[in-house]
């Protein structure tokens, strides 16, 4: 059902992309002059400093071969973004993280990941290539600019993979209709363009939360490389976020345009671009048709900045949760959750459980194990009667050699043992395998048993046993 959603999204994209949405939205509401200011970056630049907009600082452009001649390299920082002025698609932008130490008498280089150098000849022919229209639509000549490379915030380290994220607000009418965090990977170079492998996550307008997630046109729901979950994200400075997306649509006279947004470390959001023809795939980070929410705020009077946010809140907020639920059948619930624990002889137990995506299994308190009628997964468990004094090696074969014969075993309550590390060396933590009811439907969760009398929650739900779930921390 959702792979045939996803294709009929990718149908409207055509329809909507290369008819509808240039009759109905972009011709009538984007100028032709107001379409030339924002393809201009550097124009665009000067237009949002001028209106007091936060952009990164534009440290020099070199218009002719002459200027290129002249350019003075050694007054440019040690680290900055290369881009083309007429660029499309983030073609021909090179973003410099650093520079080598060197002599008094070399060249200066600079670095744009490990291993790939950028000495200043290799920009120089970098910024011959824009000139000479490489990277233009049109392939006519263009201008090359330096500009100030963003700082990113401790909160998207995890998240992005070299590169710096950015949100796409889509605007139209003073009114923000859509939103869509981008994250570089591995396989996009660390680019958060979504046509070269980067990944993009619909966000709830009303709360700034991140929902579903797309990479190569499917829905995913954990980063490839590190396993974390990518719904259920709070972003920060979400209320500002729009509030700059509005101010910057208004400034372009563009009435149909996608604003691209990062977070600056020190500066918040600042504004890296407009789009007068904002791509599509947005429609499948939300799992929702973009026509049907352009239609929604079509014809309204222009509103403030202030009451476009209230009547994006209203308009597109608890919608998406509702969509996603239908669509992908999973329930959307909380950082705390409440579950019914199924024992033995139909002893239930309810009891309010702790939801955390970033630990890789569920935990439950050992009392509350015997209070379900399991006493004795603690007896087979005390029965394997392992010495801890051995080395680590000698351990770890032991256990799996143990997991082997229970895996066999259907007899025994213990479903398995995990070697764990502590300040006193190791310890070996047993494991069960428990039915757990939420919302009447039944699960199979697999539990660390663990102390938990010190903490507030007796269970935790891990992310291995949270894959039919999205997660909302506002819940």
């Amino acid at each position: 059902m959702l792979e045939r959603w996803i294709k009929g999204i990718q149908e409207s994209q055509k329809i909507l992309g290369m008819n509808a949405r240039n009759i109905s939205y972009i011709k009538p509401y984007n100028k032709r002059k107001a379409i030339e200011r924002v393809d201009d970056k550097i124009r665009f630049k000067r237009i949002l400093e001028k209106n007091g907009i936060p952009t990164p600082a534009l440290l020099g452009k070199i218009a002719t071969y002459q200027d290129l001649r002249e350019f003075n390299f050694e007054n440019l920082p040690s680290s900055f973004v290369l881009k083309p002025a007429a660029g499309f698609g983030g073609e021909g932008i090179v973003v410099l993280y650093g520079e080598q130490k060197r002599k008094a008498e070399e060249e200066r280089v600079w670095v744009r990941r490990k291993g790939d150098y950028f000495p200043e000849s290799r920009v120089r022919n970098h910024v011959y290539n824009i000139l000479d229209g490489s990277f233009s639509k049109t392939n006519t000549p263009d201008t090359a600019f330096f500009e100030e490379r963003i700082q990113m915030t401790k909160f998207f380290r995890p998240l992005a993979y070299k590169g710096i994220p950015d949100i796409r607000v889509v605007v139209f009418n003073s009114t923000p209709v859509m939103a869509m965090l981008r994250l570089p990977t591995r396989q996009s170079g660390g680019a958060a363009n979504l046509h070269a492998g980067g990944i993009g996550i619909g966000i709830d307008i009303a709360r700034g939360i991140t929902t579903n997630a797309i990479m190569n046109d499917h829905l995913i729901e954990t980063l490839p490389d590190t396993g974390q979950t990518l719904s259920g994200i709070k972003l920060p400075k979400w209320d500002q976020i729009l509030r700059v997306a509005i101010e910057t649509a208004k400034v372009t006279n563009l009435g149909f345009t996608g604003i691209d947004i990062a977070l600056d470390r020190e500066k918040g959001p600042v504004v890296l671009e407009a789009n007068a023809r904002p791509g599509l795939a947005i429609q499948i980070a939300n799992l929702s048709p973009l026509k049907e929410r352009l239609e929604k705020v079509h014809g309204l009077k222009e509103p403030s900045t202030s009451r476009g946010i209230r009547i994006a809140k209203d308009l597109f907020g608890g919608e998406i949760e509702e969509e996603v639920e239908d669509i992908t059948g999973k329930q959307v619930i909380g950082l705390t959750h409440p579950i019914t624990l199924l024992g033995s002889d139909n002893i239930t137990i309810n009891i309010r459980a702790k939801v955390d995506t970033g630990a890789d299994s569920s935990s439950i308190d050992s009392e509350l194990v015997k209070e379900l009628g399991y006493e004795r997964v603690f007896e087979e468990f005390d029965a394997l009667n392992i010495d801890m004094e051995q080395p680590y090696y000698k351990l770890n074969q032991i256990s799996d050699e143990i997991n082997t014969e229970l895996k066999n075993d259907s007899s025994k309550i213990l479903a398995k043992v995990v070697i764990v590390r502590s300040g006193n060396g190791y310890s070996i933590r047993p494991y069960i395998r428990l039915n757990v009811k939420i919302e009447e439907k039944s699960y199979t969760c697999l539990f660390s048993i663990s102390d938990r009398s010190q903490l507030n929650y007796k269970v935790l739900l891990g992310k291995r046993d949270l894959k039919s779930f999205l997660v909302d921390p506002n819940k």
